[in-house]
């Protein structure tokens, strides 16, 4: 395993050895790209990259752009080159803007030529760098679609993106980085629909969070409410949301959970908001003996009345001494 510093860019930099890892081993085709026997120079010919700000010579039109590698590298001829180059640029839909420069191009076209660019080489493996970052959302599908099509055709491809649907749909194996390593690694199924750890989670469904604890009975209600009304805003939640957590947390910390007698400690409150969703988690848990409070058989308990009513539906679990309600608006 390597551990990278500055995770998934240079994670590509380093397959294509653009930067350099600590330590550990890399292997293309059973050939380790760090041996010192290994001819880094030869093996890279079949490494295509394609960055994400693109990355060509402003100086050179879009057919000279992908002429020029084949001809040096490649020992081609102008001729073989450039008829390789008009099929790359018809395949990639900007045949039309082969005397062009650079400049004279959208962000989604200079990507797409970047990627024909790449594709004139004849690469067996193409590692795609953030492919649509620099891009206007609405140029977006056009780089999408060319890779689509690649991935179809049965091209090798290392793609570092935050597309998840796109990355769901294309790819055949997919890794999450996090902490300077591959965190969690699978199929799209496992990662996309069951991943396994926290981080993973809420990367996926875009779960953004806040924690609170409240450590004695004359805590500061005004401070974490406005707290609770500033993590919403972030998010530009519904007005009538926000009341309905406030209320929320206001009844089950001050006249549900702070009179229990057997709680040991302080109170977490977290927030979780599935973006992804639109739909908001409130959790509680405490130190203390097994007992759910929101078991209640009389019926004129206001509290408890407040709080199913303005919740879809809440879960208590007890493990190693820890009480916990998840409620779900």
């Amino acid at each position: 395993m390597i551990k990278i510093k500055h995770l998934a860019k240079t994670f590509g930099e380093v397959i294509n050895l653009l930067d350099t890892p600590s330590g550990g081993s890399i292997e293309i085709d059973g050939v380790n790209i760090l041996s010192k026997e290994t001819n880094v120079p030869k093996l890279r010919q079949k490494i295509g990259m394609v960055f994400q700000s693109f990355n060509l010579y402003a100086h050179l039109t879009v057919l000279e752009n992908l002429t020029i590698g084949p001809i040096k590298l490649l020992h081609k001829t102008k001729n073989e080159a450039g008829e390789k180059a008009n099929e790359l640029l018809k395949t990639v839909g900007l045949l039309e803007k082969a005397t062009n420069f650079p400049d004279e191009l959208s962000g989604g076209q200079k990507q797409r030529v970047a990627i024909a660019r790449c594709l004139a080489m004849n690469p067996e493996i193409i590692l795609f760098d953030e492919p649509t970052s620099a891009l206007d959302p609405t140029m977006v599908s056009e780089v999408l679609a060319v890779i689509r099509r690649l991935a179809k055709n049965g091209m090798t491809m290392a793609i570092v993106t935050h597309e998840m649907d796109f990355a769901k749909s294309v790819s055949t194996r997919v890794f999450y980085m996090d902490e300077g390593i591959i965190y969690e690694e699978g199929n799209p199924s496992e990662i996309f629909e069951n991943p396994k750890k926290e981080k993973t989670k809420a990367f996926i469904h875009r779960i953004r969070s806040f924690k609170e604890k409240v450590t004695s009975d004359d805590f500061d209600l005004y401070k974490l409410n406005a707290n609770i009304e500033a993590f919403c805003a972030k998010y530009t939640i519904d007005k009538q949301v926000v009341n309905n957590i406030l209320l929320l947390v206001e009844e089950t910390v001050i006249n549900i959970l702070l009179p229990i007698k057997n709680r040991e400690t302080g109170i977490n409150v977290t927030l979780e908001y599935f973006e992804k969703e639109g739909t908001f988690r409130v959790i509680f848990d405490y130190i203390g003996t097994q007992d759910n409070p929101f078991i209640d058989t009389t019926t004129d308990n206001l509290a408890l009345l407040l709080v199913k009513g303005i919740t879809k539906n809440s879960e208590y679990s007890f493990a190693d001494n820890k009480n916990q309600i998840t409620f779900t608006i």
